[in-house]
């Protein structure tokens, strides 16, 4: 079985500015994120973003500038060594339409366990909201909580 960090997307690898990032040119990758991930790599750690993007139901971006998004932070991850193992994301909106994807439900998660045969108990969630830790533990991962865009190499510390 595998060992996989799951990283929630906005202020934990880019900027949380409290709006929707719907465009690439306001897509910032955090300083520090790039680096922890190509640490997690080194130590033997999938990465999986897990990120809930609800301005595509909103009409606010599409699939193809979430890509774009996507593709820069993938660069900059590379750039220090390191690799995102695969990017989950629900596009829907609870204003809009029920799913069973977006967090706090566990789906995404639980895909990404199967698909690539990662142990939970010895996974962690890094995110910077409730829901984040709510989707961990409905796939029994243990889910750590930060601020927004914080530094968190404080987690590795334990890894």
């Amino acid at each position: 079985m595998n060992k996989a960090v799951f990283l929630d997307r906005d202020g934990v690898i880019n900027r949380e500015n409290g709006e929707y990032v719907s465009r690439p040119e306001n897509f910032v990758v955090l300083p520090h994120a790039p680096k922890y991930i190509a640490r997690l790599n080194k130590k033997g750690y999938l990465v999986i973003v897990i990120t809930n993007q609800g301005g595509i139901a909103k009409g606010l971006y599409t699939h193809a500038t979430l890509d774009e998004m996507h593709q820069h932070m993938l660069r900059e991850v590379k750039a220090t060594g390191g690799h995102i193992d695969a990017i989950y994301y629900c596009p829907h909106h609870p204003d809009f339409s029920k799913c069973i994807c977006r967090k706090p439900e566990s789906q995404m998660i639980e895909k990404a366990l199967a698909k690539f045969q990662i142990d939970p108990q010895q996974s962690l969630f890094i995110g910077d909201k409730q829901r984040d830790i709510d989707a961990a533990d409905g796939a029994g991962v243990r889910g750590i909580i930060i601020e927004e865009n914080e530094d968190w190499g404080f987690v590795l510390e334990d890894l």
